[in-house]
């Protein structure tokens, strides 16, 4: 007679159940014997009954094989991590990789080059962005332009405070205040200052007499 398949599922008879773990439990133990000794394996194997009771079989001792199977875990704890850690340095590689060539082509546009496969949408972008920048570097050279004027001036403020003190220690006036007396010296006609002589030649160039004219 054959014999059907068992179907893996909790067994409800308890009778049945109990009967089942004996039958199967001394054919694993069995079988891990076998395999101890036909492989040469170290084989630890640990079954706890329903009720909680202990059978256990090791090929050579329990406690060693346990220590052995933690450092085991322990070093593949330890290695999965790097493990990760290189896969994802290597997909952090591959993306900035292509970051940038995407930056290298977008730079080669921006220059006016490569520019055969670029449709109008690409082309009006490009424009767009190139007038943008050609904005904001305008107005950065003209804040430069007002921020070396306003230094300029401020110079030109210190210059003129330390010629006044240096005039002031000689006793002499500074080229601002005798520029200003100079406006203010009303023209006076009876001045001696005022006559300029001329000269004066009359008649042709070969025969022109010379003439001195004191203008008053």
């Amino acid at each position: 007679m054959v014999r059907g398949k068992t179907q893996m599922r909790r067994i409800e008879n308890n009778t049945s159940r109990q009967v089942t773990f004996s039958k199967r439990r001394n054919g694993l133990l069995k079988k891990a014997f076998e395999l101890s000794v036909l492989c040469d394996a170290e084989v630890a194997l640990i079954i706890f009954s329903p009720r909680g009771k202990l059978f256990e079989f090791a090929s050579s001792s329990m406690q060693q094989t346990i220590e052995r199977y933690r450092r085991h875990t322990k070093d593949n704890e330890t290695n999965k991590p790097i493990e990760q850690n290189l896969q994802h340095l290597k997909t952090e590689s591959a993306n900035m990789l292509k970051t940038l060539e995407d930056l290298e082509i977008s730079r080669r546009k921006l220059l006016g080059e490569n520019l055969g496969s670029c449709t109008l949408e690409e082309l009006q972008e490009i424009e767009q962005q190139l007038q943008k920048s050609v904005s904001i570097i305008r107005a950065r050279k003209t804040q430069i332009f007002r921020d070396q004027i306003e230094q300029l001036k401020e110079k030109e403020k210190a210059l003129a405070a330390e010629n006044e003190k240096l005039c002031e220690k000689c006793g002499t006036k500074s080229w601002k205040r005798l520029s200003e007396q100079e406006d203010n010296v009303p023209y006076d006609e009876s001045s001696p200052s005022s006559d300029v002589e001329t000269e004066l030649f009359i008649g042709l160039p070969e025969g022109r007499t010379r003439r001195i004219v004191q203008l008053n």
